[in-house]
């Protein structure tokens, strides 16, 4: 039996199958990983195999989860193991004060005036403080988290539109996506967590230098329920020849024979 996730999700996931799916019809190069927040500090002790991190060293959460997705460990942490409050407040560690909302640690650097770095931090969207005091970080095919808030899957642009494709298979919604710039975080796992919607993002710089992400990765945080709608969308996409690696057919021929393998008369 597994416990509930923040959405109420009871559902036994077989993570293992789900990630064997993705890395077969995206070519993935990392496998996905689970973020899941908990109660209190002392529940993370329940976790199988889970390491904590010395709280001296103060890492970013950039580098919690590029410890996830590059070396395979699950990694369970409170608002004292982060470096800050920007790390905290995304996830719902740290309360989103007068002195977070100021921005004023990023005025002269990433922004050029206060009241620049102001409007940032009140883009951005960060998960609701007060509910939970710890979160774990682990692969999904570890099947140490049973069932994570939410999920993250890093992807080249080619491998992430076919996985947006897959998700608008059925129940078409169209997707909508936010860049507030720097703590892109916010527009991925904070969104993803504070809203339970399909969020994709552009990792930003601190996520690239400290968190391993690749130069020609996207990311996107989506709740555990979407994934069994993603695959069978793929799958049915890759039957009508509509897959990735996606061929590149040329520029100066006529794409009618292409077209025809996957829309039949109706490409004419």
């Amino acid at each position: 039996m597994t416990s509930p996730n923040c959405w109420g999700d009871e559902t036994e996931y077989d993570f293992k199958a789900i990630c064997e799916d993705l890395v077969r019809l995206l070519r993935l190069k990392a496998t996905p990983i689970g973020m899941k927040r908990f109660k209190t500090r002392k529940d993370l002790d329940d976790i199988p195999r889970i390491r904590i991190p010395d709280p001296s060293l103060k890492l970013a959460t950039d580098q919690i989860v590029g410890q996830a997705r590059w070396i395979g460990y699950t990694i369970g942490f409170t608002m004292e193991h982060l470096m800050g409050a920007q790390c905290g407040a995304v996830l719902g560690l740290h309360p989103q004060d007068e002195e977070w909302k100021s921005g004023n640690q990023f005025n002269g650097v990433w922004y050029g005036t206060l009241e620049d770095s102001a409007a940032h931090q009140g883009a951005m969207d960060c998960a609701s403080y007060g509910d939970y005091e710890a979160m774990a970080v682990s692969p999904l095919v570890s099947g140490r988290i049973d069932n994570p808030d939410i999920c993250l899957i890093y992807a080249t642009p080619g491998q992430m539109i076919t996985l947006i494709n897959g998700y608008q298979y059925r129940d078409y919604k169209k997707c909508s996506f936010s860049v507030v710039g720097e703590s892109a975080c916010a527009d991925s796992w904070g969104r993803a967590l504070k809203t339970g919607e399909f969020s994709v993002s552009i990792p930003c710089y601190a996520e690239r230098k400290f968190g391993g992400v690749q130069d020609d990765e996207l990311l996107v945080a989506l709740p555990p329920s979407d994934l069994p709608k993603i695959i069978a969308g793929l799958e049915a996409l890759s039957k009508a020849g509509l897959r990735y690696p996606i061929p590149n057919h040329g520029i100066q021929l006529s794409p009618a024979a292409s077209m025809a393998q996957s829309y039949g008369s109706k490409s004419s």
